[in-house]
């Protein structure tokens, strides 16, 4: 690998992390119920709520790997 295609995987990781961050911005507003699936754990206590968005989680990295190995199969 050279340095102009690690640029390129930092530059595509880089915009991938914004658009995960812009994301999480707006979760709360998504149509599909991610973030709320059955699943999700969420503990509350008195002063304190624990989220622990674990088929979220799941579901998300699914869809995350099916589009790297599309763009990354494209590249070849």
């Amino acid at each position: 690998m050279n340095m102009s295609d690690a640029g390129k995987m930092l530059v595509l990781f880089g915009v991938l992390m914004v658009l995960l961050g812009l994301l999480l911005i707006f979760f709360e507003k998504l149509p599909f119920g991610l973030g709320k699936l059955p699943g999700d754990i969420v503990l509350k206590r008195d002063n304190f709520v624990f989220y622990f968005p674990i088929v979220t989680s799941i579901i998300l990295s699914i869809l995350l790997t099916l589009l790297l190995n599309l763009l990354f199969s494209l590249k070849r």
